[in-house]
């Protein structure tokens, strides 16, 4: 197996779709789901090259195949320890539907044995590996978890304490867990052992997440609390057949009580009818007080649910959240692009209008040039028409420690009156059911300072009638259905609107050249003018002459753009901070190249760089908008720096190339 990352996940995702045919452009996404560079394909057919390499020195050349448009690497699923797992827990299931507690227990058994730790734990994962990942890990869970209620069924509860104690220290938060432990103790004799299981997990859900344990593990405490037998809890249920449906409408009224399947008698089947073909009926359930819904692998069925003629439990009611944070006073300009991601977010209408999915608009742009107050501003415009509510959520894209959208997803499905004890586990489970509680309705869903189109994979509406809004630093190019608006410095007269609307409209109207010297010294850059309008607020004696000589003479003009909390450098730290080590480097080195625009092979000659490598990292700079692109009249594609960028790009050269002890005194300053 090769150590590189790359290889390892082209092989990883053909074993996984062994026997079928894998697309190059599935791959290239998986390798590079954000930005394929321009060397993609030949990259690929070099990681196929050397797989095929490595297998021709086993003897096993035949196995790889080139396929029109993709390749198949033909293995025998019995070689597969994922294969072997599948099949097992398959068994398992089978064995429980037929009532063979002890089979069961085994079959399940041998397929966790099979594990020998996280799925693809060395391996990088993209957004295809990352989906296969998920479902193994879920899966896995769901196993051990079928595999310790057949346990406890078949009396084995003092083996499994100290299994259960490893699960709920591993899974401190997961209520099923709990509620087997607890069953367990009790079925042992230590019932004040069960009631601190509860209590322990109680306090832990009211100080992380503020809320109560769900009734069902409630109920259990009642049931220890009241001294009840251990046995009767949980009466058996064997499988027995069950009535063929009837001709009678399917929906009963809703006045009529809940039948009782273990009490109704089943109804003689019509006189020379043939006999009804056997129905899936339900297993033994080892704790149905515990029964949190059945997963996509769990052979149960829920039990009823009050009301439930009158429609699904989780369409009875639903929150109206307005989760939008308060727009930035003043907005100035920006119409343009607020008309366009406005008409983008619209519900078409019309016949040929396409109503299969959700609206998503993407505003990207450098740090500081406004790409939350555009938002936050077109979602207030936009708030009379999703009536069923506005979600918000800072995904802090830009930091080192960006939101888990599991949490993310789990703060709009409380929004949205969903039930603590029907939250489910995992991600995937987490978005299905947010789709399923966003669909026939109106909601707007603004997700601020997205990292990557990764992490929204699972926030997004299915609807027509939903919207998504997006902010992020990086360009985002895999939500190729989306409206992309990229962000630039606005022109002079919005810059200079800007500086009236904070340091005052009479001060510059009277000093128009100083004020325009300003905006043209700070770039036009919309949070550097916010710092300086608020600093001559603050001074309304200060002319805005002299403000103007002060920055042309100031050597590190990010000293200057800093008012409070807003600070552009810090801005410009995240973005840097998230570049390679060599990318790093070239983006300081550029900034000898000036303000005018420059092509990759200029660059390549002040770098001493090969074109094609440099081509790369210029590609990474710009879709994290460290540099900006155009093209010349002979359409060959530019970069340029925007003036902040630049200074910004200067200040780390100096910074690296300066003694220590200088490096340390400006960092004091």
């Amino acid at each position: 197996m090769p150590t590189a990352p790359k290889p390892r996940q082209v092989i990883s995702l053909l074993m996984l779709r062994h026997n079928t045919v894998v697309q190059a452009s599935e791959l290239i996404d998986e390798l590079w789901p954000e930005l394929p560079p321009p060397s993609a394909v030949t990259t690929l057919q070099t990681y196929i090259y050397k797989f095929r390499k490595l297998l021709l020195k086993q003897g096993l050349g035949s196995l790889l195949q080139t396929q029109p448009g993709g390749y198949s690497l033909t293995i025998p699923a019995s070689s597969l320890d994922v294969s072997k797992f599948e099949e097992q827990a398959e068994e398992g299931q089978k064995l429980l539907q037929q009532g063979d507690s002890a089979g069961a227990s085994e079959s399940f058994g041998r397929a966790l044995a099979l594990w020998r730790g996280p799925a693809l734990a060395d391996v990088e994962t993209g957004g295809r590996l990352f989906s296969y990942v998920t479902r193994l890990e879920e899966l896995r869970f769901r196993i051990l978890e079928l595999r310790i209620e057949v346990d406890l069924e078949t009396g084995r509860h003092r083996e499994l304490i100290s299994e259960l104690k490893s699960l709920v220290l591993t899974h401190p938060l997961h209520e099923h867990l709990h509620g087997l432990l607890m069953l367990a103790l009790h079925r042992s004799g230590r019932r004040h052992e069960a009631l601190e299981v509860y209590q322990s997990l109680r306090q832990k859900m009211i100080d992380e997440l503020g809320l109560e344990p769900g009734k069902e593990l409630a109920r259990l405490q009642h049931t220890l609390l009241s001294d009840s037998p251990a046995e009767p809890l949980e009466p058996p249920r064997r499988p027995r057949p069950e009535p063929a449906p009837s001709h009678a409408p399917s929906r009963a009224p809703a006045h009529a009580p809940s039948p009782v399947p273990d009490m109704a008698p089943d109804p003689a089947p019509a006189v020379g009818s043939p006999p009804p073909p056997p129905v899936p009926v339900p297993v033994p359930e080892p704790m149905p007080s515990l029964s949190f819904g059945p997963g996509p692998l769990a052979p149960h069925r829920a039990p009823p649910v009050p009301g439930a003629a009158d429609g699904p439990e989780l369409r009875e009611s639903i929150g109206t959240p307005a989760q939008l944070p308060a727009g930035l006073a003043g907005l100035v300009g920006r119409h343009d692009v607020l008309k366009e991601l406005e008409a983008a977010l619209r519900e078409p209408d019309g016949p040929g209008a396409d109503g299969t999915a959700a609206r998503i608009g993407v505003v990207t742009g450098p740090p500081g040039v406004g790409k939350s107050a555009v938002a936050v501003h077109l979602a207030h415009m936009l708030r009379p028409r999703f009536t069923d509510g506005q979600l918000y959520a800072d995904l802090r894209g830009s930091c080192p420690d960006p939101r888990d959208p599991a949490e993310v997803l789990r703060g709009f499905l409380r929004a949205l009156e969903v039930p603590t004890s029907r939250m489910p586990e995992s991600l995937e489970e987490c978005g299905a059911l947010f789709r399923s509680r966003t669909a026939g309705r109106r909601v707007l869903v603004l997700l601020d300072d997205v990292a990557n189109s990764a992490q929204i994979r699972h926030l997004l509406p299915a609807d027509p009638r939903c919207a998504l809004l997006v902010t992020g630093r990086r360009r985002m190019t895999a939500l190729v259905e989306a409206e992309r608006v990229e962000l630039c410095p606005p022109p002079l007269e919005e810059a200079l609107e800007i500086l009236a609307v904070l340091a005052g409209r009479q001060r510059v109207e009277r000093e128009p050249e100083a004020a325009q010297r300003i905006v043209e010294v700070l770039g036009r850059h919309p949070l550097a003018l916010r710092c300086v309008g608020g600093r001559l607020a603050a001074r309304p004696g200060l002319s805005l002459t002299a403000l103007a000589d002060r920055l042309d003479a100031t050597p590190r003009i990010l000293d200057v753009a800093r008012l409070g909390e807003l600070d552009v450098r810090s801005r410009f730290d995240a973005s840097y901070a998230g570049l390679t080590h060599a990318e790093q480097g070239v983006f300081r080195l550029l900034s000898m190249m000036g303000e005018t625009p420059f092509s990759a092979a200029q660059a390549a000659e002040l770098l001493s760089r090969p074109v094609r490598e440099l081509e790369a990292v210029l590609e990474v700079l710009a879709d994290n908008h460290m540099l900006a692109t155009d093209r010349c009249a002979e359409g060959v594609g530019r970069y340029v720096f925007d003036r902040l960028t630049r200074a910004y790009a200067k200040e780390r050269l100096e910074e690296t190339l300066a003694p220590a002890s200088v490096v340390e005194e400006v960092c004091a300053r």
